[in-house]
């Protein structure tokens, strides 16, 4: 077969364009057993996996997978942040790389699609480009992060840097980070070093499982992501007045706990209570001093909130304070409000959702525009350049559950559709 790259460079100096090569398809076979293969590294007796980060289920699943990019003929190193990054050579050096990249670690007791479907398609992109001798105009790189269900820290690392303390912290395996991370080929001494500049990039492209129900439930195979939400987590305290609960009449009681019990349903009022996607949780609860004979003195609970537009998470945020200081009034408690974690909402790139939907459309896949409920490596990679996400079913909307799948039809396409968003990528002029 001729050399695609001089074909592109021929159709750009004579206005001629040419189509992808409608042989240029994935294998949905070979992703099928690269993820059965894959499960068995950190197999366990629900069905799932429990590879967490920096164990040796990880270590010897990242050994397979390295083994996967190079007979994908990628050329494969391992930089300072842990990261398997493969790289491809494009027709035009003086291009900057389109990225395509997901993760491989897994939650404790979790399943065998999360990351892994987009990572092993990822892989079988480059396979495909290297079996049809398709040579691109951009540098091709794959990354397969590290400690993405963890604290991201492989993504984390190449887009804005990681900090001493998250180095010296515990992770799921129990080592600290920075043993983990030596575990693993790292260098946490040099990891600044895995720090790429901004607008070093070209794309990054990332494939993922919904990990909700609603595109199995409307039946589209193809979910195009508009941005990853922003997330609050705050920690709210409600101070009481613990007391007998025999000897306490009702109309003189400060429970703390009645109070946190009406928190909740107010968050659920006001986060329900105008159009949108935006979501709420009170996650976890615990009461003090927790004895059936004492009126709870004090409540702390988890808060958080969702949206993919930070000012309405903001506005959301302050609806719900003044909520609960009208609660507080009325049963003579105080709430204190600790905002200890926060994530700013990381938009996709509009070309490339148009570039998304235009593959799908051309494969015959219908598609819709949907938010990411959950984090990903991507938001980490958008300070690099213009991110796109495609989502492809989850049954049941399942996932972090030896339950999770995703059916092997609906992964290849959406591998397909990775593929075809690539080549058309490639395609178009360098300044979009």
């Amino acid at each position: 077969m001729q050399d695609r790259g001089m074909l592109l460079l021929l159709a750009m100096a004579f206005g001629t364009s040419f189509a992808a090569e409608p042989e240029a398809r994935v294998n949905g076979g070979r992703i099928e057993a690269h993820l059965q293969a894959l499960a068995q590294y950190g197999k366990n007796p629900q069905g799932g996996v429990s590879r967490v980060a920096y164990s040796d289920a990880d270590r010897a699943g990242r050994e397979y997978v390295l083994g996967l990019m190079r007979d994908a003929g990628l050329t494969v190193s391992i930089d300072t942040a842990g990261n398997l990054v493969g790289v491809r050579a494009g027709a035009d050096p003086a291009l900057k790389a389109i990225v395509l990249g997901s993760h491989i670690d897994s939650v404790p007791e979790g399943g065998n699609y999360d990351g892994d479907v987009g990572s092993l398609s990822a892989i079988e992109v480059a396979h495909v480009l290297n079996e049809h001798d398709i040579r691109l105009r951009h540098p091709l790189q794959v990354i397969v992060f590290e400690n993405e269900e963890g604290i991201m820290l492989g993504s984390t690392a190449i887009g804005h840097g990681v900090d001493a303390a998250r180095l010296a912290g515990i992770s799921q395996s129990g080592k600290v980070v920075r043993d983990g991370l030596k575990f693993i080929g790292g260098n946490p001494e040099r990891i600044g070093e895995a720090r790429r500049a901004s607008g070093s990039i070209d794309a990054y492209l990332e494939l993922h499982i919904e990990q909700g129900g609603v595109l199995e439930q409307e039946k589209i195979p193809i979910g195009v992501v508009e941005g990853i939400v922003g997330i609050v987590d705050c920690e709210v305290t409600v101070e009481g007045f613990a007391n007998h609960a025999g000897t306490t009449p009702m109309n003189q009681r400060r429970d703390a706990l009645l109070a946190a019990a009406r928190f909740v349903d107010a968050l659920n009022r006001i986060v329900t209570a105008e159009p949108g996607q935006q979501v709420g949780t009170v996650g976890w609860i615990r009461a003090q001093p927790g004895a059936y004979n004492v009126v709870p003195g004090k409540v702390s609970l988890g808060l958080e909130l969702r949206d993919l537009d930070a000012s309405k998470i903001q506005a959301l945020y302050s609806r719900v304070v003044k909520a609960a200081q009208d609660i507080g009034d009325k049963t003579g408690t105080v709430f204190h409000f600790d905002r200890h974690a926060a994530s700013e909402p990381a938009l996709t790139d509009k070309h490339l959702q148009s570039v998304i939907t235009e593959s799908a459309r051309a494969l015959g896949l219908s598609s819709r525009r949907m938010p990411s409920g959950a984090g990903h490596d991507a938001q980490e990679m958008a300070a690099l350049g213009p991110i796109g996400m495609i989502f492809v079913p989850s049954v049941g909307g399942i996932s972090h559950s030896p339950k999770e799948y995703s059916r092997p039809g609906d992964i290849e396409n959406g591998a397909n559709v990775l593929l075809e968003t690539l080549l058309r990528l490639d395609r178009q002029p360098t300044a979009r």
